[in-house]
This record gives structure tokens, C-alpha cells and sequence, in this order.
């Protein structure tokens, strides 16, 4: 990831990002009503009397919200606070039924912490720190609906009082690709502890993008706010424009006003929606409906043994402990559900061979990366609704390991499998794919071969080396693609030579 800087007219100028994260946290009820919090419930039918803002109604917080934002802040190595309060975030809109949302500002659950995000894609060890200044706990908003009639618009209550989780990042991020990678990153860390589902396009992590340009090496300028982009990709393409904005309007004589800004997807670009306000505009104070939030070690102890083995370190295993490459431990563990799927594959074939050593960790991360995912990308299918299980796969492994196929044969046994959902053993013997190693037949085939190119046969005893890949080939293809190529390989060195 080279330097991001852009050109302007009258020289380059440097981008300074920060970015927001609101996480919709991972709980059955919300964060002071026990209303339920699936997605894609009929409007308004997930609606407490405190979501509602119902006169005389106390809001009582959900342990669970306040056990997963911790979970988190122990994920990216965050000071947790023992000492915590909530505040009221004083303003008036349609879909705020109290007036004000219950949040933190003075004194958040999380205090600071670090995500390290990688610089390139092809080098592990090329990394960043991106600070973090805190996570406070938070109740979502309602949800305003302008489509279903021509001249009013309704509201939705079933998000009032949902917990989200405002990650704010330190001003750490050089470039839209940093960005990406950071919200990449901390996506993978959220769904790893299970503290959020990250489907950003169900709206359960959203980012407010804050961006301002300055030349290299002078104070900060004055930043913009893009709010709620849902996607990695727009994330990126707001950074791009809005930077691009900026110094447009600098050198052209204009000047950067602190405000709220929308990104249009449609045309990629961003356009002002309101002035930005300051803390003090919100007149926050602390909430008198709750006591502050008083953390026992104990526990902190129960949320930090929850946590499981997060992606760094189950990379670092994979690449020191398996013998994996970094390319492959890298895609094996950017998302917990290939990590999941990948472990129960290693499982499954120890077993099913009866050795459990770095060849088999090898064989099944290979197989794993590039046939399987390959297969499944050509038929618009994930490892989520694979036909092939984990148990399946390595039954086609053994076959492959102990002779059986080879592993060409394997890559068409396993299109199969995906088309009829059977097991490769079962495959292999009604389409009798079974690899022939009988080597009176191989030697049949490698005569007749010879006698047929008679004229290359002399051609590479001469010196043609090259043209052995080519008589490996040709019996193949005589052997219809059975003959197992190791036995080939050894006896058409005998015989050429």
C-alpha cells in the first residue's frame, strides 16, 4: 500500500481519516427493554413501552449488551473501566420518542485501545496501528420509512433501543485503502467474538466517516462528517471524493465547513445534510433514570475467558504451528466461519486417514483455498450453503491421498458432489473413476505412445527434456485421465532413458 497523497493544482495534499463504527451488538433484547431485536420484524411490532418513551417508564440496562462491549474492548487490547455512566444526548427527532438518546460521553465502558490492520494483502508483516479512543454503549434511533405514501412519512420503532457499540477510531488513516482495512479488520474481530454480526447491509455496523486534507506535515484541517455508510466499498469511495472535494474547493479560493455530510452511492458522491454540531450543542448530562455501571473482577474475568482465539493469533498458529503459508493462513482465518469450517476439514481428515501431521494441514488448506472455493465461487455458493461438509471433503482427500484418484480426477468427483450432494467414494465407484497403478496396463499405453511419436522419442534423447511433459500427457490422455502419475512418471523415465 504505497503512500496516498493528491495532486493538486497548486501541489499535494495529505488525508487525514477517522472513522466512527456503530456496531449493533449481538443480544436477544435491547439495551434497557427486554423488546425482542431480529431483523426484518413488521414495523412496530418489537416495541416496549420504554422504547417508546411511555411517561413514568425506567430503563434498566441488559447485562448481555454490557458483557459483549466488553468482550470487545478486551478483543482489540482496550483499557476496560470498572467506573462507567450514561449521559443524555439531547435532540429532537421523528424517530427519537424520548427527545434524547441514552449514551456516554463523559465516561465510556472502553477506553483506549490499537487494531492492527495489514498494509498488503502480500505481505503479513507489512502492518499499522490504528488507535482507538473508546467504545461507548448506546441506544439506536427508530427508523423513518418515506416510500409508502406520497405525502407523509411513518415510523418504525422496532430499532429504538437497540445497544450499539460507537467504536471511534484515533485520526490515524492516511488513505481510503487504510480505511478499508480497517473496517475489514475490525468486522473480522467483531464477528470472532460474536459481539456483532457485521452485516452491513442489514445496517448492524454502519461507519460515520470524518475527513480533512492538509499539507504534509501541518496541522490538522477541518474535517467533514459523512454519517451511516454501510458498505467497505463505499466507505472507500466516500474518503475519495470528499478528500478530492476538499482540496478543490481549498485551491479554488473556498474554505472546508465543519458539517454533516450523506454519501450518495448512486452517483459516488457526498452532499451536505445539516452544520455540524458540538458536544455542547447537545447539552449532555448525566442521565438520572441510572445508576452509574460499577464492573466486578469477577466479572471481567468471566467476559475475558469467554474470549475465543482471535484472527492474529490463530494466523501466527496456523503459519508456525501447521507449516501453512501466509497467503493461505491469511484467507483461512478472515473470517471465523472459514477459521470454523477449516478446523472441523482438519478434524475430518486426521481421522479419515490416521495421521495428523503438517502434510494433512497442508493437503486440506490447499484443497480448501483454491478447489473447493473455486468450485463453489462457479455455482454462486458460500461455505455457509456448501453441498460438500467438512466430513465429505475429507473423505475426497483420503481418496486422493491414499491413491485412490488422482488429482485430476478429484477436481471432477467433486463437481459432482456439488451437484448431487453424495460422497466422493460413492462417486468414484458408479463412475468408475477409480486411478489404475497396474503397470503392465501404463506400460501398454507408454509403448504404444512411443512407437506413435517415434520422431519425439529420439528428439528427447537427444536433449529435449522438455518434451517428457508432453509424453506424460499423451498417456493420460490414452489412460482417459485414470492412470496414477506417479507410476507413469517413473516408468517413462525407464523407458526414454
Amino acid at each position: 500500500m504505497s503512500e496516498y497523497r493528491i495532486q493538486g493544482a497548486t501541489g499535494e495534499w495529505e488525508v487525514v481519516i477517522g472513522l466512527e463504527v456503530h456496531a449493533q451488538v449481538t443480544s436477544k433484547a435491547k439495551l434497557f427493554s427486554g423488546a425482542a431485536t431480529a431483523f426484518g420484524a413488521e414495523p412496530n411490532s418489537q416495541v416496549s413501552l420504554i422504547d417508546a418513551a411511555m411517561p413514568g417508564m425506567l430503563p434498566v440496562p441488559n447485562r448481555e449488551c454490557i458483557r459483549q462491549a466488553v468482550r470487545t474492548g478486551m478483543a482489540i487490547d482496550a483499557e476496560i473501566n470498572k467506573w462507567s455512566r450514561f449521559d443524555r444526548k439531547n435532540y429532537f427527532y421523528a424517530d427519537l420518542p424520548q427527545g434524547y438518546q441514552i449514551s456516554q460521553l463523559y465516561h465510556p465502558l472502553v477506553g483506549e485501545g490499537r487494531l492492527e490492520i495489514q498494509l498488503d494483502d502480500k505481505d503479513p508483516e507489512n502492518t499499522k496501528t490504528i488507535g482507538i479512543e473508546r467504545i461507548h454503549v448506546e441506544q439506536d434511533a427508530g427508523k423513518l420509512m418515506h416510500d409508502q405514501h406520497p405525502t407523509m412519512s411513518y415510523v418504525d420503532l422496532n430499532r429504538s433501543g437497540v445497544a450499539l457499540m460507537e467504536i471511534v477510531s484515533r485520526p490515524d488513516m492516511r488513505s481510503p485503502a487504510e480505511a478499508g482495512a480497517y473496517v475489514r479488520k475490525l468486522r473480522t474481530i467483531l464477528r470472532y467474538v460474536g459481539s456483532c454480526d457485521g452485516n452491513m447491509e442489514e445496517g448492524s455496523m454502519r461507519a460515520d466517516v470524518n475527513v480533512s486534507v492538509r499539507r504534509p506535515g501541518e496541522p490538522f484541517g477541518t474535517r467533514t462528517e459523512t454519517k451511516n455508510v454501510n458498505s467497505v466499498r463505499f466507505v472507500m469511495a466516500t474518503i475519495e471524493h470528499e478528500a478530492n472535494r476538499q482540496v478543490d474547493l481549498i485551491e479554488s479560493g473556498g474554505k472546508v465547513v465543519q458539517e454533516t455530510r450523506l454519501f450518495d452511492p448512486d452517483t459516488g458522491t457526498t452532499r451536505s445534510m445539516r452544520s455540524k454540531e458540538d458536544a455542547h450543542d447537545y447539552r449532555y448530562f448525566p442521565d438520572p433514570d441510572l445508576l452509574p455501571l460499577v464492573l466486578e473482577d469477577a466479572f471481567l474475568d468471566e467476559c475475558r475467558a469467554s474470549l475465543p482465539e482471535l484472527p492474529d493469533a490463530k494466523r501466527h498458529r496456523y503459519e508456525n504451528g501447521l507449516g501453512l503459508s501466509a497467503y493461505n493462513a491469511g484467507i483461512l482465518t478472515a473470517e471465523v466461519e472459514t477459521a470454523r469450517w477449516f478446523e472441523e476439514l482438519l478434524v475430518q481428515t486426521a481421522k479419515a486417514q490416521g495421521k495428523d501431521d503438517a502434510d494433512v494441514a497442508k493437503q486440506a488448506a490447499n484443497w480448501l483455498t483454491s478447489e473447493l472455493f473455486g468450485a463453489l465461487n462457479k455455482v454462486g455458493k458460500g461455505l455457509d450453503d456448501s453441498p460438500v461438509s467438512p466430513a465429505a471433503g475429507a473423505e475426497l482427500l483420503a481418496l486422493i491421498g491414499d491413491g485412490t484418484i488422482s488429482g485430476s480426477i478429484a477436481k471432477q468427483v467433486l463437481e459432482k458432489m456439488l451437484e448431487t450432494g453424495d460422497g466422493a467414494a460413492a462417486i468414484v465407484e458408479r463412475e468408475g473413476l477409480k486411478q489404475e497403478s497396474d503397470t503392465g496396463a501404463i506400460e501398454a499405453a507408454i509403448d504404444a505412445v512411443m512407437a506413435a511419436n517415434a520422431d519425439k522419442v529420439e528428439e528427447y534423447r537427444g536433449g529435449k527434456d522438455k518434451l517428457f511433459g508432453f509424453f506424460v500427457g499423451q498417456t493420460m490422455k490414452a489412460m482417459q485421465g485414470k492412470a496414477n502419475p506417479q507410476v507413469v512418471n517413473e516408468l517413462l523415465k525407464t523407458k526414454l532413458g
